[in-house]
């Protein structure tokens, strides 16, 4: 049965549920996800087949708020998140049932045939991709400040968290540290290539370390400006002399353009980071005689340890933070396997204070644990012993 269930109710459009059934696919691949094996697209007439162990999203498309009433009351008490899909400039209340009409709809424009903003929102619900959507602009202060700051300005409007050096670094904090903790934290690094972009070492290893971490790049090359040298990048936007004013300011029909390539880089710099993280723990788990299971909702990992204890490791890209711990435990605990449960992560880049933090909640909460996806097989053993 499928590991994830995305139920597709209400009132959708022509041609809608195809289009978000194609962004889903696409993303599905990079997550080494099937459709309809591990990844099921269910609409009201099959619904009574859905898998209630699934890590399950529900769309109500928003239209006449009868529609489908009877599956969104089992929807509810099943405790079945149900995201309103409304189009812009159309009233939620009217347009979904009274059940869910408080919950905060996605909005979607009447013209968007891609539906690509609704995938991510429902990746997000079911676990794949994490609901934080962190960027990180690369930049010269010399060169690019004020297209860095529009972007900035740009990207959380459109509900990113956005790191920008001048904004997001407090005094008294080393500047240095902090900057390599949210570099490690983010999903897309965009990198503002001018003319003097490796005069800096600093920009030299943000962009170096973003690469090392898995992150995918988003390179935005400045006019009249091949790049100072042959770099693997995931994508790129070339500016033209018209794409900036005389100030150094990116033309606002950049913009969205700049923000939505991003966007598109972000699914597929999750995946090849959590893809990392589990290829490097089977490793781990094989080298010192135990099994790697197979992978089960959540993205989880069933592990048996040598001596016969059994894990439930979930490994997360980014950060770890006691609310991820919670949810783990919460999740473990629907999922019934009866495994301990524990958070795989890389602690590259994370702030020496924030590991001891993560020690310290390790040390005060029984039901779940953290490990270093560096450590794990050593750890490993030591758990497996007691």
């Amino acid at each position: 049965m499928a590991l994830y269930e995305v139920l597709i109710i209400g009132s959708p459009k022509i041609g809608q549920a195809e289009a978000l059934t194609k962004q889903l696919e696409a993303v599905a691949g990079i997550f080494s996800l099937a459709l309809p094996d591990d990844l099921a697209i269910r609409t009201a007439t099959d619904f009574s087949a859905r898998n209630p162990k699934a890590a399950t999203v529900a769309l109500y498309f928003g239209g006449a708020p009868t529609v489908h009433t009877d599956i969104v009351d089992q929807l509810e008490k099943a405790k079945v998140p149900i995201v309103p899909v409304v189009e812009k400039g159309t009233s939620v209340t009217a347009s979904v049932p009274a059940e869910i009409a408080h919950t905060n709809a996605c909005l979607v424009d009447a013209a968007d045939t891609t539906l690509e903003a609704l995938a991510s929102v429902t990746l997000e619900v079911l676990g794949l991709l994490h609901q934080q959507r962190r960027i990180f602009i690369s930049y010269r202060r010399s060169d690019a400040r004020e297209a860095a700051l529009q972007l900035h300005d740009e990207l959380s409007s459109r509900g990113f968290d956005v790191f920008l050096d001048t904004h997001d670094i407090r005094p008294a904090q080393a500047f240095q540290e902090m900057l390599w903790h949210r570099l490690s934290d983010c999903d897309v690094t965009i990198m503002l290539d001018t003319k003097d972009y490796f005069g800096s070492k600093w920009t030299a290893q943000e962009l170096g370390r973003s690469q090392a971490l898995g992150i995918q790049i988003l390179r935005v090359v400045w006019p009249d400006h091949s790049g100072s040298r042959h770099l693997s990048l995931s994508d790129t936007v070339t500016l033209s002399d018209a794409d900036l004013d005389a100030s150094g300011r990116l033309q606002p029909a950049m913009l969205p353009t700049i923000a939505k390539r991003a966007e598109a880089l972000r699914s597929r710099s999750i995946a090849t980071r959590h893809l990392d993280l589990v290829g490097r723990l089977k490793s781990e788990v094989i080298r010192i005689g135990g099994q790697f299971e197979g992978i089960g909702a959540y993205r989880s990992v069933s592990l048996t340890l040598p001596l016969g204890r059994q894990l439930e490791a979930y490994p997360m890209v980014g950060v770890p933070t006691a609310e991820m711990l919670n949810d783990i435990q919460d999740k473990a605990g629907k999922a019934g396997h009866g495994r301990f449960p524990c958070l795989v992560y890389n602690h590259i880049g994370i702030r020496p204070a924030w590991i001891d933090h993560l020690r310290w909640l390790d040390e005060q909460i029984s039901s779940v644990r953290t490990l270093k996806v560096s450590d794990a097989g050593w750890e490993l053993v030591e758990w497996d012993a007691k």
